[in-house]
């Protein structure tokens, strides 16, 4: 930094170099800023100044801009300092006139004063001539690059406008994207409530299933507890028969002793009997009595005819105790007959209450078995009936979800016709703002000429946007038709079977 401050001190105007310093010491000095000359300096716009001055010639110029080893600019700097320090003092003065001219605040940084632009190197070799032509020169580059600024400008002014109308169109995209985005929110929150729906209706579905099974539980309970009912009813009635019917054989059985007991002899004949029998031994005995006494008197004179007499009444005995036994045998084997009558009788009016009862019980199983089969015959006409209304309410449920379906499509196609007219409708306004930025751009030749245009623009928009107000309060109308229809339908359809419906 000292160093460049002393250069900086050093340097008083290009004419002062030929009394202080030599060609070395200024290029040497020079040096210490060759990196930033380089980096900074355009070889095409000082070589003008450079050759106006007869410092460099033509084929110095096709060197260094020619040269196909020289690319890059820095390199075509290097070899025209390098050209510069070939000529010595005078390429040195000329070269500082030319940062003078073109790069000020170089010369300041190396001078350290500010630019007078006295040109005194041009002026003493090609005289005022050469500096007007190259100011001349220079003017017509500015004029030729303001041009080109002018140009440039309103390219970029085409440009903004396009990237405006561009822009206005990714506005118009970006409406349609958002109303794409609500449409596709919309479709979201409804597949949400539906799936609410669902899972709300799944619940109340297991809900009435578990419902129904207990209550198909509790009938089947019921059937079971009324047929248990039925067989304790059966089994009593049956335990009532037979009683009564041992009822009757006891009765039978009572009466029978009660006609026996009237058939046995009385108390008064049997006492009867016993008096006579009382008689009859006595008789005996006083006959006994009167044979011994006889047989006392009369023992020898009667002995043979007593004889006769015992022999005739042991006879007489012999035959009635026969008699007697044969009489006895007669009434044993009648009791036994009377018995074995008894008991074969007992046995038959047992076979025929047994006969009876199965007869009985035979009628009462024939009416149970008919009861169970008209039961059944009930059961499966309830279950025809069941089925067929189940058929008939899945029917109309299919048919009801049908329509439900056809009309949420209907909505569906609808909303996406609204949509379509929305995005249509934004098109068009995009591209009558098209329209309008090109006739602003175009160069009308008079006011009544834009008027006119602005008006039929106004025109057409209007229309357009009457038209897509006809189209949308047309649909808008038929959607609601439809939806007011389903409504309607759907309720005249089935009421209770609305939440079935929806799932």
């Amino acid at each position: 930094m000292q160093r460049e401050d002393q250069s900086h001190w050093s340097f008083s105007s290009p004419t002062m170099w030929d009394v202080e310093e030599d060609d070395e010491e200024c290029w040497n000095k020079l040096e210490n800023y060759r990196v930033k000359l380089v980096s900074i300096i355009d070889p095409i716009r000082i070589t003008p100044y450079l050759r106006q001055c007869r410092i460099i010639n033509r084929d110095d110029e096709e060197q260094v801009f020619n040269d196909p080893n020289l690319v890059i600019r820095k390199r075509k700097v290097g070899v025209l300092m390098d050209i510069l320090y070939r000529t010595g003092k005078k390429g040195y003065v000329a070269f500082l006139e030319s940062l003078e001219l073109y790069y000020p605040h170089l010369y300041m940084k190396i001078t350290g004063k500010e630019p007078t632009r006295v040109f005194s190197m041009i002026i003493d070799t090609a005289g005022e001539s050469s500096l007007t032509q190259l100011l001349m020169n220079e003017i017509l580059k500015l004029q030729q690059i303001i041009e080109e600024e002018k140009s440039r400008s309103k390219e970029l002014t085409m440009w903004l406008s396009a990237k405006e109308d561009t822009i206005k169109q990714l506005q118009m995209k970006d409406g349609e994207l958002r109303m794409h985005q609500d449409r596709v929110q919309k479709m979201k929150e409804e597949r949400d409530t539906f799936s609410e729906e669902l899972n709300k209706q799944k619940d109340e579905n297991y809900d009435l299933a578990l419902k129904f099974a207990k209550q198909s539980e509790e009938k089947n309970t019921l059937l079971m507890r009324n047929r248990d009912f039925q067989l304790e009813i059966e089994q009593l009635k049956q335990k009532l028969m037979r009683a009564e019917d041992d009822c009757k054989v006891e009765r039978k059985h009572t009466l029978k002793l009660k006609h026996a007991i009237e058939l046995r002899p009385s108390q008064d004949v049997f006492c009867e009997m016993q008096r006579k029998n009382d008689l009859l031994q006595a008789q005996n005995q006083e006959l006994e009595n009167a044979l011994k006494f006889t047989n006392e008197g009369k023992a020898e004179k009667n002995r043979l005819y007593i004889q006769t007499l015992e022999n005739d009444r042991r006879q007489a005995l012999e035959e009635y105790q026969d008699l007697v036994n044969t009489v006895y045998n007669l009434r044993k084997d009648i009791r036994q007959a009377e018995d074995l009558q008894d008991k074969y009788v007992e046995e038959r009016e047992v076979f025929e209450l047994q006969c009876q009862t199965l007869k009985k019980d035979s009628k009462m199983y024939k009416e149970r078995i008919e009861t169970t089969l008209q039961q059944m015959a009930d059961i499966l006409v309830e279950r025809d009936q069941a089925i067929k209304t189940r058929e008939q309410f899945h029917l109309q449920y299919s048919k009801s979800l049908i329509e439900k379906d056809a009309y949420r499509k209907q909505l569906r196609e609808l909303g996406e016709r609204c949509d379509e007219l929305q995005i249509q409708l934004f098109r068009t306004e995009g591209q009558l703002l098209a329209t309008e930025t090109k006739l602003k751009r175009l160069e009308l030749p008079s006011q009544e000429d834009r008027s006119s245009n602005e008006e039929q623009v106004n025109k057409e928009r209007g229309r357009l946007k009457k038209s897509f107000e006809e189209h949308y309060r047309r649909f808008g109308k038929r959607a609601l038709r439809l939806k007011n229809g389903n409504h309607q339908e759907v309720d005249c359809d089935n009421t209770t079977e609305s939440d079935t419906d929806e799932t």
